[in-house]
Protein backbone atom coordinates (compact mmCIF):
# COMPACT_ATOMS: atom_id res chain seq x y z
CA UNK A 1 0.00 0.00 0.00
CA UNK A 2 2.70 2.48 1.01
CA UNK A 3 4.91 1.54 -1.94
CA UNK A 4 2.03 2.04 -4.36
CA UNK A 5 1.16 5.40 -2.82
CA UNK A 6 4.66 6.78 -3.30
CA UNK A 7 4.97 5.35 -6.83
CA UNK A 8 1.71 7.00 -7.93
CA UNK A 9 2.49 10.26 -6.13
CA UNK A 10 5.93 10.54 -7.75
CA UNK A 11 4.48 9.77 -11.19
CA UNK A 12 1.71 12.36 -10.82
CA UNK A 13 4.11 14.96 -9.44
CA UNK A 14 6.51 14.39 -12.33
CA UNK A 15 3.62 14.88 -14.76
CA UNK A 16 2.56 18.15 -13.09
CA UNK A 17 6.14 19.42 -12.96
CA UNK A 18 6.60 18.81 -16.70
CA UNK A 19 3.35 20.67 -17.43
CA UNK A 20 4.49 23.53 -15.21
CA UNK A 21 7.88 23.80 -16.91
CA UNK A 22 6.17 23.89 -20.32
CA UNK A 23 3.82 26.67 -19.14
CA UNK A 24 5.82 29.87 -19.51
CA UNK A 25 3.06 32.02 -18.03
CA UNK A 26 3.08 30.08 -14.76
CA UNK A 27 6.86 30.32 -14.51
CA UNK A 28 6.69 34.05 -15.19
CA UNK A 29 4.09 34.56 -12.46
CA UNK A 30 6.03 32.46 -9.99
CA UNK A 31 9.58 33.74 -10.63
CA UNK A 32 9.68 36.89 -12.78
CA UNK A 33 6.72 38.73 -11.24
CA UNK A 34 8.17 38.61 -7.69
CA UNK A 35 11.35 40.32 -8.90
CA UNK A 36 9.34 42.97 -10.78
CA UNK A 37 7.19 43.65 -7.72
CA UNK A 38 10.08 43.99 -5.32
CA UNK A 39 11.94 46.37 -7.63
CA UNK A 40 9.00 48.60 -8.55
CA UNK A 41 7.27 48.74 -5.17
CA UNK A 42 10.47 48.81 -3.17
CA UNK A 43 11.79 51.85 -5.03
CA UNK A 44 8.64 53.73 -5.89
CA UNK A 45 5.81 53.50 -3.33
CA UNK A 46 5.01 56.05 -0.63
CA UNK A 47 1.76 56.93 1.22
CA UNK A 48 0.46 59.48 3.70
CA UNK A 49 -1.51 58.47 6.78
CA UNK A 50 -4.00 59.95 9.23
CA UNK A 51 -5.37 59.06 12.68
CA UNK A 52 -2.08 57.61 13.90
CA UNK A 53 -2.73 55.51 17.06
CA UNK A 54 -0.62 57.32 19.65
CA UNK A 55 0.21 56.70 23.31
CA UNK A 56 0.68 60.08 24.99
CA UNK A 57 2.83 59.37 28.06
CA UNK A 58 2.28 62.15 30.59
CA UNK A 59 5.00 61.57 33.17
CA UNK A 60 4.46 65.26 33.94
CA UNK A 61 0.73 65.41 34.66
CA UNK A 62 0.56 69.16 35.30
CA UNK A 63 -2.01 71.29 33.43
CA UNK A 64 0.86 72.96 31.57
CA UNK A 65 2.13 69.61 30.23
CA UNK A 66 -1.38 68.59 29.23
CA UNK A 67 -1.72 71.85 27.35
CA UNK A 68 1.52 71.07 25.49
CA UNK A 69 0.05 67.87 24.01
CA UNK A 70 -3.44 69.22 23.43
CA UNK A 71 -2.70 69.41 19.69
CA UNK A 72 -3.22 65.64 19.50
CA UNK A 73 -6.86 65.99 20.57
CA UNK A 74 -9.42 66.44 17.82
CA UNK A 75 -6.74 66.27 15.17
CA UNK A 76 -7.31 64.21 12.04
CA UNK A 77 -3.70 63.06 12.27
CA UNK A 78 -3.77 61.47 15.74
CA UNK A 79 -5.85 58.96 17.71
CA UNK A 80 -4.38 59.54 21.19
CA UNK A 81 -4.53 57.31 24.26
CA UNK A 82 -3.24 58.95 27.45
CA UNK A 83 -1.11 56.97 29.92
CA UNK A 84 1.07 58.04 32.86
CA UNK A 85 4.02 55.63 32.65
CA UNK A 86 6.60 54.91 29.99
CA UNK A 87 6.37 51.14 30.58
CA UNK A 88 2.65 51.18 29.82
CA UNK A 89 3.25 53.03 26.56
CA UNK A 90 6.06 50.65 25.58
CA UNK A 91 3.80 47.65 26.20
CA UNK A 92 1.13 49.13 23.93
CA UNK A 93 3.72 49.76 21.22
CA UNK A 94 5.08 46.21 21.40
CA UNK A 95 1.53 44.81 21.21
CA UNK A 96 0.95 46.92 18.09
CA UNK A 97 -1.95 48.73 19.78
CA UNK A 98 -0.31 52.06 18.93
CA UNK A 99 2.17 53.13 16.27
CA UNK A 100 3.78 56.01 18.19
CA UNK A 101 4.53 57.36 21.65
CA UNK A 102 4.81 61.00 22.65
CA UNK A 103 6.64 61.12 25.98
CA UNK A 104 6.46 64.17 28.25
CA UNK A 105 9.20 63.77 30.91
CA UNK A 106 8.57 64.52 34.62
CA UNK A 107 10.56 67.78 34.59
CA UNK A 108 9.00 69.16 31.40
CA UNK A 109 7.26 72.18 32.98
CA UNK A 110 10.29 73.28 34.97
CA UNK A 111 12.67 72.90 32.03
CA UNK A 112 10.40 74.78 29.66
CA UNK A 113 10.54 77.80 31.93
CA UNK A 114 14.34 77.57 31.63
CA UNK A 115 14.18 77.29 27.84
CA UNK A 116 15.56 73.74 27.64
CA UNK A 117 12.51 71.44 27.70
CA UNK A 118 12.48 68.11 25.86
CA UNK A 119 9.87 65.73 24.50
CA UNK A 120 10.53 62.29 23.10
CA UNK A 121 8.79 60.70 20.12
CA UNK A 122 9.08 56.90 19.77
CA UNK A 123 7.79 55.43 16.52
CA UNK A 124 7.00 51.89 15.38
CA UNK A 125 9.30 51.41 12.40
CA UNK A 126 7.50 48.27 11.16
CA UNK A 127 4.88 50.72 9.89
CA UNK A 128 7.42 52.86 8.08
CA UNK A 129 4.93 55.02 6.19
CA UNK A 130 3.08 55.81 9.39
CA UNK A 131 6.34 56.46 11.25
CA UNK A 132 7.69 58.92 8.71
CA UNK A 133 4.43 60.84 8.51
CA UNK A 134 3.85 60.78 12.28
CA UNK A 135 7.31 62.17 12.98
CA UNK A 136 6.53 65.23 10.87
CA UNK A 137 3.12 65.62 12.50
CA UNK A 138 4.59 65.55 16.01
CA UNK A 139 7.37 67.98 15.22
CA UNK A 140 4.97 70.44 13.59
CA UNK A 141 2.45 70.19 16.45
CA UNK A 142 4.99 70.60 19.26
CA UNK A 143 6.89 73.43 17.61
CA UNK A 144 3.69 75.31 16.79
CA UNK A 145 2.61 75.12 20.42
CA UNK A 146 6.10 76.02 21.68
CA UNK A 147 6.27 79.06 19.43
CA UNK A 148 2.98 80.42 20.74
CA UNK A 149 3.75 79.64 24.37
CA UNK A 150 7.29 80.96 24.08
CA UNK A 151 6.01 84.24 22.66
CA UNK A 152 3.80 84.67 25.72
CA UNK A 153 6.76 84.12 28.05
CA UNK A 154 9.39 85.88 25.99
CA UNK A 155 11.25 82.63 25.27
CA UNK A 156 12.95 81.51 22.10
CA UNK A 157 10.95 79.11 19.86
CA UNK A 158 13.98 76.83 20.03
CA UNK A 159 13.53 76.38 23.76
CA UNK A 160 12.07 72.90 23.29
CA UNK A 161 13.82 69.91 21.74
CA UNK A 162 12.21 66.85 20.18
CA UNK A 163 14.11 63.57 20.36
CA UNK A 164 12.88 60.99 17.84
CA UNK A 165 13.52 57.27 18.08
CA UNK A 166 12.55 54.66 15.49
CA UNK A 167 11.92 51.22 16.95
CA UNK A 168 12.09 48.06 14.80
CA UNK A 169 13.25 49.97 11.66
CA UNK A 170 16.45 51.87 12.40
CA UNK A 171 16.84 53.15 8.85
CA UNK A 172 13.28 54.52 8.84
CA UNK A 173 12.76 53.34 5.27
CA UNK A 174 9.42 52.43 3.74
CA UNK A 175 11.15 49.76 1.63
CA UNK A 176 11.67 47.63 4.75
CA UNK A 177 7.95 47.97 5.39
CA UNK A 178 6.93 46.90 1.87
CA UNK A 179 9.27 43.97 1.25
CA UNK A 180 7.48 41.63 3.73
CA UNK A 181 4.26 42.54 1.93
CA UNK A 182 5.81 41.58 -1.39
CA UNK A 183 6.58 38.14 0.05
CA UNK A 184 2.89 37.88 0.92
CA UNK A 185 1.90 38.82 -2.66
CA UNK A 186 4.30 36.26 -4.13
CA UNK A 187 2.87 33.40 -2.07
CA UNK A 188 -0.71 34.55 -2.67
CA UNK A 189 -0.27 34.72 -6.44
CA UNK A 190 1.54 31.40 -6.68
CA UNK A 191 -0.65 29.61 -4.15
CA UNK A 192 -4.15 30.84 -4.93
CA UNK A 193 -4.08 32.15 -8.48
CA UNK A 194 -1.90 29.56 -10.19
CA UNK A 195 -3.38 26.58 -8.34
CA UNK A 196 -7.00 27.57 -8.96
CA UNK A 197 -6.44 28.20 -12.68
CA UNK A 198 -4.45 25.00 -13.29
CA UNK A 199 -6.91 22.79 -11.44
CA UNK A 200 -9.86 24.46 -13.16
CA UNK A 201 -8.19 23.79 -16.51
CA UNK A 202 -8.13 20.08 -15.71
CA UNK A 203 -11.84 20.14 -14.85
CA UNK A 204 -12.63 22.20 -17.96
CA UNK A 205 -10.77 19.90 -20.35
CA UNK A 206 -12.14 16.75 -18.78
CA UNK A 207 -8.68 15.31 -18.20
CA UNK A 208 -9.56 14.47 -14.61
CA UNK A 209 -11.78 11.65 -15.87
CA UNK A 210 -8.76 9.87 -17.31
CA UNK A 211 -7.09 10.08 -13.92
CA UNK A 212 -10.15 8.86 -12.04
CA UNK A 213 -10.07 5.48 -13.78
CA UNK A 214 -6.56 4.85 -12.44
CA UNK A 215 -5.77 3.50 -8.94
CA UNK A 216 -5.02 7.11 -7.91
CA UNK A 217 -6.34 8.27 -4.55
CA UNK A 218 -7.71 11.76 -3.90
CA UNK A 219 -4.88 12.56 -1.48
CA UNK A 220 -2.33 11.62 -4.14
CA UNK A 221 -4.05 13.86 -6.68
CA UNK A 222 -4.16 16.88 -4.37
CA UNK A 223 -0.52 16.44 -3.33
CA UNK A 224 0.66 16.01 -6.91
CA UNK A 225 -1.23 19.11 -8.04
CA UNK A 226 0.14 21.29 -5.24
CA UNK A 227 3.77 20.19 -4.82
CA UNK A 228 5.13 21.84 -8.02
CA UNK A 229 3.44 25.14 -7.20
CA UNK A 230 4.60 24.93 -3.62
CA UNK A 231 8.18 24.65 -4.88
CA UNK A 232 7.75 27.51 -7.39
CA UNK A 233 6.22 29.78 -4.73
CA UNK A 234 9.01 29.10 -2.24
CA UNK A 235 11.59 29.71 -4.99
CA UNK A 236 9.99 33.10 -5.67
CA UNK A 237 10.01 33.89 -1.98
CA UNK A 238 13.68 32.98 -1.59
CA UNK A 239 14.51 35.22 -4.56
CA UNK A 240 12.69 38.08 -2.85
CA UNK A 241 14.61 37.44 0.37
CA UNK A 242 17.92 37.51 -1.48
CA UNK A 243 17.04 40.68 -3.41
CA UNK A 244 15.62 42.36 -0.30
CA UNK A 245 18.76 41.60 1.64
CA UNK A 246 21.14 42.49 -1.17
CA UNK A 247 19.54 45.67 -2.53
CA UNK A 248 17.77 47.12 0.51
CA UNK A 249 19.76 45.68 3.46
CA UNK A 250 16.49 44.28 4.80
CA UNK A 251 17.05 43.22 8.43
CA UNK A 252 16.00 39.80 9.70
CA UNK A 253 15.84 40.32 13.45
CA UNK A 254 13.71 37.22 13.89
CA UNK A 255 14.58 33.62 13.17
CA UNK A 256 15.09 32.70 9.50
CA UNK A 257 13.68 29.26 10.31
CA UNK A 258 10.50 30.90 11.58
CA UNK A 259 10.28 33.14 8.51
CA UNK A 260 10.52 30.13 6.19
CA UNK A 261 8.27 27.98 8.36
CA UNK A 262 5.51 30.58 8.62
CA UNK A 263 5.76 31.18 4.87
CA UNK A 264 5.30 27.48 4.20
CA UNK A 265 2.27 27.41 6.50
CA UNK A 266 0.71 30.41 4.76
CA UNK A 267 1.46 28.85 1.38
CA UNK A 268 -0.48 25.74 2.44
CA UNK A 269 -3.41 28.06 3.26
CA UNK A 270 -3.12 29.74 -0.15
CA UNK A 271 -2.95 26.39 -1.95
CA UNK A 272 -6.03 25.25 -0.06
CA UNK A 273 -7.94 28.36 -1.15
CA UNK A 274 -6.87 27.76 -4.75
CA UNK A 275 -8.07 24.16 -4.64
CA UNK A 276 -11.43 25.23 -3.22
CA UNK A 277 -11.90 27.88 -5.92
CA UNK A 278 -11.06 25.43 -8.71
CA UNK A 279 -13.34 22.77 -7.24
CA UNK A 280 -16.27 25.19 -7.02
CA UNK A 281 -15.84 26.92 -10.39
CA UNK A 282 -14.32 24.26 -12.72
CA UNK A 283 -13.73 27.03 -15.27
CA UNK A 284 -10.43 28.82 -15.92
CA UNK A 285 -11.94 32.22 -16.70
CA UNK A 286 -14.19 32.18 -13.64
CA UNK A 287 -11.46 30.78 -11.39
CA UNK A 288 -9.10 33.56 -12.49
CA UNK A 289 -11.57 36.30 -11.63
CA UNK A 290 -12.68 34.73 -8.36
CA UNK A 291 -9.04 34.38 -7.29
CA UNK A 292 -8.41 38.06 -7.96
CA UNK A 293 -11.56 39.15 -6.14
CA UNK A 294 -11.28 37.07 -2.97
CA UNK A 295 -7.53 36.71 -2.51
CA UNK A 296 -5.27 39.11 -4.40
CA UNK A 297 -7.25 42.35 -4.11
CA UNK A 298 -8.18 41.91 -0.41
CA UNK A 299 -4.56 40.97 0.29
CA UNK A 300 -3.39 44.28 -1.15
CA UNK A 301 -6.07 46.57 0.27
CA UNK A 302 -7.40 45.03 3.49
CA UNK A 303 -4.43 43.46 5.28
CA UNK A 304 -2.20 46.39 6.22
CA UNK A 305 0.06 46.10 3.17
CA UNK A 306 -0.78 49.59 1.89
CA UNK A 307 -2.71 51.14 4.76
CA UNK A 308 -2.23 50.95 8.52
CA UNK A 309 -5.22 48.97 9.82
CA UNK A 310 -5.28 50.99 13.04
CA UNK A 311 -6.39 53.99 10.99
CA UNK A 312 -9.16 52.11 9.18
CA UNK A 313 -12.88 52.05 10.15
CA UNK A 314 -14.01 49.27 12.46
CA UNK A 315 -15.90 47.50 9.66
CA UNK A 316 -12.70 47.24 7.60
CA UNK A 317 -10.77 45.91 10.59
CA UNK A 318 -13.42 43.23 11.16
CA UNK A 319 -13.21 42.14 7.52
CA UNK A 320 -9.42 42.10 7.64
CA UNK A 321 -9.52 39.78 10.65
CA UNK A 322 -11.28 37.19 8.46
CA UNK A 323 -8.47 37.17 5.88
CA UNK A 324 -5.55 34.78 6.56
CA UNK A 325 -3.15 37.11 4.75
CA UNK A 326 -3.56 39.68 7.54
CA UNK A 327 -1.98 37.35 10.08
CA UNK A 328 0.85 36.25 7.79
CA UNK A 329 1.75 39.84 6.94
CA UNK A 330 1.73 40.79 10.62
CA UNK A 331 4.05 37.88 11.34
CA UNK A 332 6.46 38.80 8.55
CA UNK A 333 6.75 42.46 9.57
CA UNK A 334 7.30 41.41 13.16
CA UNK A 335 9.89 38.73 12.34
CA UNK A 336 11.84 40.95 9.96
CA UNK A 337 11.77 44.20 11.91
CA UNK A 338 10.88 43.42 15.55
CA UNK A 339 12.34 39.99 16.22
CA UNK A 340 10.80 36.89 17.78
CA UNK A 341 7.84 38.29 19.73
CA UNK A 342 6.40 34.96 20.87
CA UNK A 343 2.87 35.98 21.96
CA UNK A 344 2.26 37.32 18.45
CA UNK A 345 3.95 34.34 16.78
CA UNK A 346 1.93 31.75 18.72
CA UNK A 347 -1.38 33.55 18.17
CA UNK A 348 -0.98 34.15 14.44
CA UNK A 349 0.48 30.69 13.79
CA UNK A 350 -2.55 29.10 15.46
CA UNK A 351 -4.88 31.18 13.30
CA UNK A 352 -3.02 30.25 10.09
CA UNK A 353 -3.04 26.59 11.07
CA UNK A 354 -6.81 26.74 11.58
CA UNK A 355 -7.25 28.34 8.15
CA UNK A 356 -5.03 25.66 6.57
CA UNK A 357 -7.04 22.80 8.06
CA UNK A 358 -10.31 24.43 7.08
CA UNK A 359 -9.48 25.07 3.42
CA UNK A 360 -7.67 21.77 2.86
CA UNK A 361 -10.55 19.88 4.44
CA UNK A 362 -13.01 21.77 2.25
CA UNK A 363 -10.95 21.08 -0.88
CA UNK A 364 -10.70 17.38 -0.04
CA UNK A 365 -14.46 17.20 0.55
CA UNK A 366 -15.31 18.94 -2.73
CA UNK A 367 -13.03 16.64 -4.72
CA UNK A 368 -14.35 13.50 -3.04
CA UNK A 369 -17.90 14.45 -3.94
CA UNK A 370 -16.99 14.29 -7.62
CA UNK A 371 -15.23 10.96 -7.51
CA UNK A 372 -16.90 7.60 -7.22
CA UNK A 373 -14.54 4.96 -5.85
Amino acid sequence: MTKGFWRRLIALTRKETRELLRDNSSLALGVVLPLVLILIIGYGMSLDVKEVPTAVVLEDSSPFAREAVRFTQGSEYFAPVYVTSLSEGEAMLRRHEVDAMLVVPPDFSARFAEGRAKMQVILNGTEATTAMSAQGYFEAGVLTWATGEGAKRGLSPGGIAIESRIWFNDANTSTWFYVPGILMLVLTISGVFLTSVVMAREWERGTFESLFVTPMKILELILAKTIPYFVIAMLGMVLCLVVGRGLYDLPMLGSLVLILGESMLYLVVALGIGLVISGLTKNQFLACHVSLMISFLPSVVLTGFLFDLHAEPMAIRVVSSLIPTTYYLELMKSLFLSGNYWPLIVRDTAVLLAFALFFLGWAFRITRKKVEP
